[in-house]
């Protein structure tokens, strides 16, 4: 079969590599659609991904072709969306059901092979069935809907919260549809590009801004979201926060990137700071509130392109251009 593969820090191409066998509890499913996100460029910077070569890709959807000795739950057939998270069950974060933090962290498209390929295999637990009407060359966007569901899991937000989000790439995009159903009195969005901030806009935020500045708050916002990892947003955004108020680092910042805190004014204005990793029991919540019609495919994906064009994919990515980029083996 072709797969992308990120060879060394740097360098990606797309090859022919053997077709995968299932183990007794996973599945192989024909990938329709992979989608690209900040995480896939730290594995070409050679972050993140413990060992490379990798055939990347943890964001994927398609239909199974090939179920293991053991497999009962999902046929062949089956339309699903799979969770790319790998938890050990043993340590003690697993055990307290904080798998997302596991000792031994791994993920389907970081440590071991992913949707960036014709196939694929997954445990069939990781699985999550579609309905008949969900087309599965949208269903890659479920799992950074997940990414986001996990992130308001973690702000605990109330109702007639006043937000401010850092960013309008896909994830701000995603944070600004959720932060509107869990009854934000007003949602505002910052970036630099243009394009971006328009589709903000046409999905319903209250401002949008290329600063904060900006925007007339002098008191701040309840709830400030990093989106972008930027180190000049984060920088920014601490303060931003009114009183009482809580920051969310979602944005995926490179190893390297530190902000400055006032832990007085953390202390004496009671400021929460806190971040979101990635997937908590929150796949399945994601693929129903997909089904639902939570999110437009049409405006959350961009870009489509066929897999052999995944170096070119990346860079389009990486130069910020479009929203979620996909790529259809």
């Amino acid at each position: 079969m072709r797969a992308a593969i990120v060879e060394a820090p740097g360098k990606v191409s797309v090859t022919t590599v053997p077709d995968p066998t299932p183990g007794p509890r996973e599945v192989v499913v024909d990938v329709a659609s992979c989608g690209l996100c900040g995480t896939d460029l730290h594995i070409l910077q050679g972050e993140f991904a413990p060992t490379l070569p990798i055939v990347p890709g943890h964001e994927f959807a398609g239909e199974v072709v090939g179920i293991g000795a053991d497999v009962t739950e999902l046929a062949v057939g089956d339309k699903v969306a799979v969770d790319p998270s790998l938890h050990c069950h043993e340590c003690r974060y697993c055990r307290s059901g904080r798998g997302n933090l596991c000792d031994r962290w791994a993920a389907i498209g970081v440590t071991v092979p992913g949707g960036a390929a014709e196939y694929a295999v997954a445990p069939v637990a990781n699985c999550v069935r579609l309905p008949d009407h969900i087309d599965v060359h949208d269903a890659a966007l479920i799992e950074p809907l997940s990414c986001a569901v996990r992130g308001y899991d973690v702000l605990n937000s109330t109702l007639a919260a006043e937000v401010l989000i850092y960013g309008s790439g896909t994830m701000g995009l995603m944070m600004l549809e959720l932060a509107k159903r869990t009854g934000a009195a007003c949602v505002d969005v910052l970036d630099v590009n243009p394009e971006r901030l328009a589709t903000a806009s046409l999905l319903g935020c209250s401002r949008v801004a290329s600063g904060a500045d900006a925007l007339d708050r002098p008191g701040g916002w309840d709830v400030v979201i990093d989106a972008t990892g930027n180190a000049g947003a984060i920088q920014d955004g601490l303060g931003r926060v009114a009183k009482g108020g809580t920051f969310l680092q979602f944005g995926v910042a490179d190893y390297a990137t530190t902000a400055v805190i006032e832990p007085y004014r953390i202390y004496n204005q009671e400021i929460t700071i806190t971040g979101s990793m990635a997937v908590l029991h929150s796949y399945e919540r994601a693929a129903a509130l997909f089904a639902a019609g939570v999110l437009d495919p049409s405006v959350f994906i961009s870009d489509r392109l066929p897999l052999e064009q995944y170096p070119q994919a990346i860079e389009r990515f990486q130069a910020g251009i479009g929203r979620k980029i996909v790529v259809e083996p």
